[in-house]
């Protein structure tokens, strides 16, 4: 690994052959303590937490921040079809294999959320704890009709500031109050450069091949199973935001009635998803956190 800013540079090998990568945050100091993985959304990638993961590392957490298979320095997958929550989860519990980690906190992000309830469905034993942000076991129609609707379409960027109005396009409604230094520093964790300065959408666009494939079957998924094998008898919060168009009033309600004990956190003034860096969700992260000491 090389060291880059405050993380160190991980590689590792999915369990059909892929070279993926991760950020790989060192704890500080202290007692040890169950590491965090967190998983970016469907589009994103590990940059989503180059903000909350130094502050994560820095309270004696190892954080490793991965960029699933299709996205980022992660390698893209020949076949599209293998771009589905179990084999994003068979991909982490690789990870942890090779990294030597039993058990983890994982933090999932929309589509990581998804990713860390099929890894309770998997291998229960490797979850420590779970971080939902902003999904769960149903999603409301409308907001992946949204996510659907741009999810590997092509888009012509000429510069940054093309990059930067795409994202305000797409996001806009989700962060109100961010401003043109907000929307450059988004489009710079969602966008690359090429060699030849062409700016591209950091992922494979196959990665929406199988939400193809399933049609309006892919629109609503019920895994309400994988919920609730992942939130029994294990520490979890659930992290909404008050304008989230995928995870409804109504289906954070179901979610905290089908799971009594799981801490809640609704983030004001943010849709789908909140970044992690506003003060109530980071407030709600190191409170759940510092209970599973």
């Amino acid at each position: 690994m090389t060291a880059s800013g405050t993380f160190a540079e991980r590689r590792w090998t999915s369990p059909d052959g892929l070279s993926l990568f991760a950020r790989d945050y060192a704890p500080g100091s202290g007692a040890a303590k169950p590491p965090v993985i967190a998983i970016h959304g469907l589009t994103r990638n590990s940059a989503d937490f180059g903000a909350v993961a130094p502050l994560l590392a820095q309270s004696g957490r190892r954080v490793l921040a991965v960029d699933v298979r299709g996205r980022g320095l992660s390698d893209r997958a020949p076949d599209p079809m293998t771009y589905t929550p179990d084999v994003y989860a068979r991909d982490v519990l690789a990870l942890m294999d090779q990294a030597g980690i039993e058990r983890a906190v994982l933090l999932g992000t929309s589509m990581g959320g998804l990713i860390t309830m099929a890894l309770a469905a998997i291998r229960p034993r490797a979850i420590a704890a779970a971080i939902l942000n902003d999904v769960g076991p149903e999603v409301a129609a409308e907001g992946l009709a949204r996510i659907a609707a741009y999810a590997g379409q092509p888009v012509e960027i000429g510069d940054w500031s093309d990059a930067a109005a795409y994202v305000q396009r797409t996001n806009g409604a989700a962060f109100p109050h961010y401003g043109p230094a907000d929307w450059d520093a988004f489009a710079r964790r969602v966008f690359r450069q090429q060699p030849d300065g062409e700016i591209v959408l950091d992922y494979d666009p196959d990665i929406s091949a199988p939400i193809r494939a399933a049609g309006a079957k892919a629109l609503v998924p019920n895994l309400w199973p994988w919920f609730r094998r992942l939130a029994k008898k294990r520490p979890t919060l659930l992290i909404r935001g008050a304008t989230s168009d995928l995870l409804s009033p109504a289906i954070a309600e179901k979610m905290r009635k089908a799971a009594p004990d799981m801490a809640f956190a609704e983030i004001p003034g943010v849709g789908h998803a909140p970044m992690l860096d506003e003060p109530e969700a980071k407030a709600a992260i190191f409170e759940f956190l510092a209970g599973l000491d």
